[in-house]
């Protein structure tokens, strides 16, 4: 091929979306440019278990070169996207400082999202998010450090009581990193300390809602409620966090002193959504066309938690693997169903009406995209998670196994799934976390000995503050 004459296809993000259009779009006549400020894809689902020394970054986690390598029409950049002109066309970068301009033909903004804070990004130092290998092993690193802290001043004869640990948030997210903490105080650790008891450790789940996992059907908020309690897990909801600092975490007039506390409530669009010069929703998701195209930019698409589309129904899509990955492939097929009928896209919808993605019509006859919800499952811990596969609900041993089947069957590369199956075999009959590494600082914020004091007190406060 041809690389000067070929269609110039220039995707941003190498996430489930930007992976799956590249791949798509591998075997049409187009030059393929994919842009990530990492040099690796992550799957996000279970960055959790990296967080919870379940498992290694490597066996969730591959290089984007490795992933598309077979295909001689993919280039891959490591690079910081900073801007677009959409005018000239092309994507700004820039590397060590360093500035360069990536021209296309066409563009796929893929970018993903990263944390919210509501305002209060102060926040994130005391108490950080998950969305990348760096943030699940600073977790780790907090989580494992604290249970060495505590052991080394009860060794010293100090006085210490209670470790306490806090989620914020009952999303997913949430609720996986609440349970698992459980089960790795009740089991993973539960012999190795000889000063401490981390069985005695107190884990708590804030939700600001009424419910955990508020965007599923009330049946099954109520047993993952359950299940999250027999786990050991204490869960305060309609309660609103109002400030966060160094081991402390205050809700309304209350307060609660926290080892670690971590951010699990909110999310917002990449930066990059701005930066189009598009109009934007209260989180940063670009307002797209039913096609996933820009306004006046035909040959724009954002797909993936950084695009704002309802459904037929009216609601938003949401920010999950599978919406994003279907959406790659459609806009990939739309792009290559257009080189199929001209070489180029017109430079706007008012110079050639009459070109087309499909014969025979206009910009207007593209299809729109359509997404059928196949299910949601949600972990909660060993052999406890809540499923929904449209009318059918079901929870417990059977849905875990679903969710692990899922999740295994999502994982790029045959020798990361095997990985992961082998090592959750493992940890499933022995309860072992294996990658127990601390790594990094030896320090955790707020860790001044205010956070042992008398948490069983601030417990039973909060949870007359919950059922309020």
């Amino acid at each position: 091929m041809d690389g000067k004459t070929a269609h110039r296809v220039v995707i941003v993000g190498a996430g489930f979306g930007g992976l799956n259009a590249a791949q798509a779009l591998a075997r049409a006549p187009v030059s393929i440019t994919v842009i990530d400020r990492k040099n690796h894809h992550t799957f996000q689902p279970l960055l959790y278990q990296v967080a919870t020394a379940g498992l290694s970054p490597g066996e969730i986690a591959a290089p984007i070169r490795s992933i598309l390598r077979r295909h001689k029409n993919v280039e891959v950049l490591m690079a910081e996207v900073t801007g677009f002109d959409l005018e000239r066309r092309v994507v700004q970068t820039a590397v060590q400082d360093e500035a360069q301009e990536i021209p296309y033909d066409s563009l796929i903004v893929a970018a993903g999202a990263s944390h919210a804070y509501f305002g209060h990004d102060e926040w994130q130092t005391a108490a950080p998010g998950l969305k990348t290998i760096e943030d699940a092993l600073e977790i780790r690193r907090r989580v494992l450090l604290a249970f060495e802290l505590a052991e080394r001043r009860a060794s010293a004869g100090e006085s210490c009581d209670l470790l306490n640990f806090v989620v914020v948030g009952a999303g997913p997210t949430g609720v996986e990193l609440a349970g698992t903490l459980a089960e790795i105080c009740r089991h993973a650790l539960a012999h190795d300390f000889r000063a401490i008891d981390p069985r005695r450790a107190r884990i708590h789940l804030v939700e600001g809602g009424p419910h955990v996992l508020p965007a599923y059907p009330e049946d099954l908020s109520r047993s993952a409620l359950e299940q999250l309690q027999r786990l050991g897990v204490e869960v305060l909801t309609s309660t609103m966090v109002t400030k966060i600092e160094p081991g402390v975490i205050y809700m309304g007039e209350s307060k609660m002193n926290a080892a670690v506390i971590l951010w699990a409530a909110g999310v917002a669009a990449s930066p990059l959504g701005k930066k189009l010069g598009v109009p934007i929703d209260h989180v940063g998701r670009v307002l797209v066309n039913p096609d996933l195209s820009l306004p006046n930019h035909p040959e724009v698409f954002v797909i993936g938690d950084l695009a704002a589309l309802k459904d037929e129904s009216g609601k938003l899509l949401p920010g999950v693997a599978p919406v994003a990955i279907l959406e790659g492939r459609f806009v990939a097929k739309l792009i290559a169903r257009g080189l199929a009928g001209a070489p180029s896209f017109p430079r706007s919808v008012r110079e050639e009406p009459a070109l087309s993605l499909s014969k025979g019509g206009g910009f207007d006859s593209r299809p729109p995209f359509h997404y059928h919800d196949k299910g949601s499952l949600a972990t909660i811990g060993r052999a406890a998670a809540v499923a929904q596969f449209g009318k059918i609900h079901i929870s417990g041993f059977m849905a875990w196994l679903a969710w692990l089947l899922v999740h295994i069957l999502f994982l790029i590369g045959f020798q990361n799934r095997v990985l992961v199956f082998i090592q959750w075999a493992w940890s499933y009959f022995t309860y072992e976390r294996g990658t127990r590494l601390i790594t990094g600082s030896t320090s955790l914020p707020g860790w001044n000995g205010a956070h042992l004091g008398n948490p069983g007190a601030e417990a039973e406060e909060m949870s007359a503050v919950s059922h309020k």
